[in-house]
């Protein structure tokens, strides 16, 4: 018997033949549909209004995208472990425990896992589980003692012992917080410990077996170390200004000059100038001389000096009053050992603990139990997959189907009354919402591939001061006038949660809105241009009188400036007026205005020449002649806006056209309407008034316009074409 292919079922929508998801058996054969009839081949994880967590579940490979493998490998895997495939079209918010498939062994131990969730939550008699409940870790795992994750609190510790050392560990290298959320200990925390631990002991040991050479000073080198670091300085600059003054006698005499120096402090209150005085040389300089240190001193280094010497010097009569170079450092020597050791950093966060308490710890089998206490955690890590198993069913149980709609077919896109997961809010602007919003995650792609889109994009730049976020977001104009589209005007944005974001409009991507708008573009375009000519032609008539003003008042100066005679002459000889010239541009004007006035009056002369019912459509030609190209143009490029454009410049890839045509894009753009039932009081007491002297000129120019006519006999002719034409 031949085997019967599955049948599918296919729309057309947005100008492409798109499957119908209808049933759980569409879902079972979806290995086999053609990736080429897939609207979508891959799509990221991040920006979609979509559970983020379930989206990084199906990216298996982490590789930030989701593709049509990994889809079947999520349907394939969801199927497995439910009984009924149709379930997964309900998009419901929870998953009944019942709905696990528990005739599987794989499905029987999430079905117990499930319970067990239930159960630690303290809901034993509930039937379903939401993603907020099988999510919630911490409160899963607050009364388990051993879950798996290879951490080890102190609750999980039976020993006294034992939490103590956990409490010692946390205190020296930091906690790991374990699922239940409590701070723990694992491996790698252990082993740190050990070698800290060990590290410090070592250090003391080298201490305690190099004592002498260490500690040349006894229990005083510490003290006596800090004061040869405060001494070393000033007293090898003073061995070297020695070695200077040897090397050049004179040298001597500038080396020692000090009088300068005091004379800027001499003025002040000495003991506020110890810096200054500090900063002179420790003893006065002499060639190859030694330090006297017991007389003749820096006062501001005299202390320092003195009690230096009562630490380091003793007893000895060699060193009581003076020192050399040499014994220096010799001095210098002994303190080496000690610098060495002291600047050791091995071990030094153990220190806190105390010597005893850490060779206690390494002399004790305290490493060995924390050791099996994990090893005893890790014993739960399979139960504890398990229910990270069953959070992963229940996100896939309520959003697969989706991500399917989304992905494989567009169909919450095109449906009156859902949104599809890259509709990221609704933009209100110009007395317009704007509901096809999309997050923006790679703006120099959207400026090479979105423009080519064919619809109206509008980039705004959203604040949230109460989330304290930032974003951007491309909203797709689809209705209504472009009018009042500017770069730098505020508008709000809705996302999907119901938070206000304040947007401000940063580029704007012109594309064809509608055809009304498309009618009104060339009249648009003619006002502009005859404004911008009037604009240009009033700038250039205000320069040239500002220029002639200023030209003027220039030569009347001049004119004060020279002599009564002069200005006689002057005078005498000013170009005389050209009334010729004169006349022969207005007698130019003249015929311009009488050219014009020929031509509108033949177009009348012909248009008042037609039968009455042949007027109206005269005009509506010339109307069509100056809009339609317009309107053609826009509706042909209204039919083609294509959105896969916006969304793969956005990580997608569209394998399909995703069309946006004149009615799909009315809905997708709501214009501003009075409600139902609504009632309008339509005066306006600030509309503008209406001088009836206008009115009244209008009638007396159109009174005279006819009378002209009818005295050129243009009725006339009119009426005998007429009578020609009935006889």
């Amino acid at each position: 018997m031949k085997h019967k292919s599955h049948i599918w079922n296919f729309v057309r929508i947005g100008g492409v033949n798109r499957v119908n998801l209808n049933s759980g058996s569409d879902l079972q054969h979806l290995a086999e549909l053609d990736q080429k009839l897939w609207t979508a081949l891959s799509c990221p994880v991040n920006g979609l209004e979509i559970e983020p967590k379930t989206l990084q579940l199906i990216d298996s490979d982490d590789d930030g995208k989701i593709r049509v493998p990994e889809i079947l490998a999520a349907v394939d895997w969801t199927l497995s472990l439910i009984k009924n495939p149709d379930d997964l079209l309900l998009r419901g918010q929870i998953m009944p425990v019942a709905a696990i498939n528990d005739a599987t062994e794989e499905g029987k131990i999430l079905k117990a896992s499930a319970l067990q969730i239930l159960s630690n939550l303290g809901k034993e008699g509930q039937e379903s589980l939401s993603i907020a409940e099988t999510s919630d870790v911490q409160a899963i795992f607050a009364q388990t003692l051993f879950n798996g994750d290879g951490v080890i609190t102190e609750s999980s510790a039976g020993e006294e012992q034992d939490k103590i050392l956990i409490r010692d560990i946390i205190a020296v290298v930091g906690p790991v917080p374990d699922l239940s959320g409590a701070d723990g200990v694992n491996m790698e925390k252990l082993n740190l410990f050990a070698g800290e631990c060990k590290a410090y002991s070592d250090r003391i040991r080298f201490f305690e077996e190099n004592k002498v050479e260490v500690m040349p000073y006894g229990d005083q080198t510490d003290e006596a170390y800090a004061l040869y670091l405060r001494l070393k300085p000033k007293i090898e600059d003073y061995f070297l200004r020695c070695r200077l003054a040897a090397f050049d006698p004179e040298s001597a005499e500038t080396l020692n000059k000090m009088s300068d120096r005091i004379e800027f402090i001499n003025h002040k209150n000495l003991t506020d100038c110890l810096s200054e005085i500090e900063s002179f040389p420790i003893a006065k300089i002499q060639a190859g001389n030694k330090l006297n240190w017991s007389e003749a001193l820096n006062p501001a280094w005299a202390t320092f000096i003195m009690d230096f010497r009562q630490l380091v010097v003793g007893k000895s009569k060699t060193l009581a009053k003076e020192i050399s170079e040499e014994e220096w450092a010799t001095i210098s020597k002994k303190f080496a050992s000690y610098a060495q050791w002291k600047n050791r950093a091995e071990g030094v966060v153990a220190e806190p603990l105390g010597l005893e308490k850490v060779r206690a710890f390494l002399n004790s089998d305290g490493m060995e139990r924390i050791i099996r206490l994990i090893e005893k955690d890790k014993t739960y890590e399979e139960e504890t997959r398990n229910i990270f198993m069953v959070d992963k069913l229940v996100r896939y149980y309520t959003h697969l189907f989706t991500l399917l709609n989304n992905f494989i077919t567009f169909s919450d896109f095109y449906s009156p009354d859902r949104k599809s997961i890259f509709q990221a809010g609704t933009l209100y602007f110009d007395q317009r919402s704007c509901d096809l919003c999309i997050k923006v995650t790679d703006m120099g792609k959207h400026n090479v591939i979105a423009a080519k889109s064919g619809i109206c994009l509008v980039y705004c730049d959203c604040v949230s001061k109460k989330k304290g976020e930032k974003m951007t977001i491309v909203a797709a104009f689809t209705d209504g006038d472009v009018d009042n589209l500017e770069v730098g005007r505020n508008a709000v944005f809705y996302d999907n949660q119901g938070s206000d974001w304040d947007a401000t409009i940063t580029k704007i991507m012109e594309n064809p809105i509608s055809i009304r708008q498309a009618f009104w573009t060339p009249y648009r375009k003619m006002s502009k241009m005859i404004s911008k000519q009037i604009e240009k032609f009033a700038s250039s008539q205000d320069d040239k009188v500002n220029a002639s003003a200023s030209s003027g008042i220039e030569k009347a100066g001049d004119k004060t400036l020279q002599p009564s005679a002069g200005s006689a002459e002057v005078q005498g000889k000013a170009a005389p007026f050209d009334i010729g010239k004169f006349a022969g541009i207005f007698a130019a004007i003249g015929l311009a205005f009488a050219a014009i006035g020929a031509v509108l009056t033949q177009i009348l002369t012909g248009f008042l020449s037609l039968t009455w019912w042949k007027m109206p459509l005269v005009v509506l030609g010339v109307i069509l002649l100056i809009s339609g190209p317009s309107m053609i143009l826009a509706w042909l490029k209204l039919r083609k806006r294509n959105l896969a454009m916006v969304l793969d410049a956005n990580g997608w890839a569209i394998n399909a056209r995703t069309t946006i045509n004149i009615a799909f894009g009315a809905t997708l753009t709501n214009l501003a309407k009075l409600p139902g039932g609504a009632k309008l009081d339509p005066r306006d007491p600030f509309r503008k008034r209406r001088n009836p002297l206008y009115t009244l000129l209008i009638m007396l120019i159109v009174a005279a316009v006819l009378y002209l006519l009818w005295y050129f006999g243009v009725f006339h002719t009119a009426d005998n074409a007429g009578s020609v034409a009935i006889e």
